[in-house]
């Protein structure tokens, strides 16, 4: 089953009063382009993150945060209140010595004074216990990623085996116009040899030039090609992810032979199926930029 490119995870868990959060989202790439933000409590664990988000996205456009939301009262920043007072003595000294007025709001004032809201704070370090949790949250967040890609995948090689299919009947309504058109084009040539007025020609010879002109407008191989790439298409699809450079190219040379089963179709009605092709073709080509 193929995976797409295309995904997005979350997770989170509750750790003495704080909640952790992981949430991953990645695009199409043709590589691994990844970026990391994490909380200043976790960024030394970048390296560690980075490992792990890499080693199941394999590709892609891809970021990656991991952050912390204090909860209930844990989210009350600590007030210096010796510094506030401190603050509020020597401005009202100042006040006094200069002859200027004193603040209308002294709390507001004061609690804008440098340190005032940060001084008594103690510097969070990451424990080991702390840790475990973030990491079950981060792989956490790596699964649910998967399981969307993998979701996808499956939407994706549904629509790729529709489009196989329409290519194929497509292929295959081409065959009642090859005779067809062989008959037209030796009427046409035979038609503009009586047009011209005293004109004498062997009629082996011109027999012999219509094969080999007709055999030049054959789409045959075309055709057996064509129908081998729609079969290892399929076939690559079950081969599991990481084939999405592969399918690519498939794809491509899917493309050259309908592409020169179209210049050889010099019949309206081949012509008309060979654009309805490039068409479904198109639709496969836009979709596989997306699968792993």
């Amino acid at each position: 089953m193929i995976l797409s490119m295309t995904g997005y995870g979350k997770a989170s868990a509750e750790f003495r009063g704080k909640k952790i959060i992981a949430e991953v989202k990645s695009l199409n790439s043709k590589v691994l382009d990844l970026s990391v933000r994490l909380a200043p409590v976790y960024r030394e664990k970048d390296m560690e993150v980075r490992a792990m988000v890499s080693q199941s996205l394999e590709r892609g456009k891809a970021e990656f945060s991991l952050w912390v939301e204090q909860q209930s009262m844990a989210e009350a920043c600590p007030v210096d209140a010796d510094l506030l007072c401190a603050y509020y003595r020597q401005m009202k000294e100042i006040s006094s010595r200069c002859g200027l007025p004193e603040p209308a709001d002294w709390w507001q004032t004061l609690l804008r004074m440098p340190d005032v809201l940060s001084r008594g704070e103690v510097q969070q370090e990451l424990t080991e216990e702390e840790w475990d949790v973030a990491r079950g949250v981060v792989q956490q967040a790596i699964d649910q990623l998967m399981a969307f890609r993998r979701q996808e995948g499956e939407a994706l090689q549904r629509k790729f085996e529709e489009k196989l299919d329409n290519i194929a009947e497509l292929l295959a309504g081409i065959e009642p116009y090859e005779k067809q058109r062989v008959e037209k084009i030796r009427q046409r040539i035979v038609e503009g040899l009586a047009a011209i007025p005293d004109v004498q020609y062997d009629k082996n010879r011109l027999e012999q030039e219509m094969i080999y002109y007709i055999e030049k407008l054959d789409i045959s191989e075309e055709k057996q090609r064509l129908t081998n790439h729609l079969r290892y298409f399929r076939d690559t699809m079950q081969d599991g992810h990481g084939q999405g450079k592969k399918l690519g190219f498939i794809a491509q040379e899917m493309g050259r032979e309908i592409n020169t089963t179209g210049s050889k179709s010099n019949l309206a009605e081949m012509q008309n199926i060979v654009v309805r092709m490039k068409d479904e073709l198109e639709q496969i080509k836009e979709q596989v930029l997306n699968v792993m």
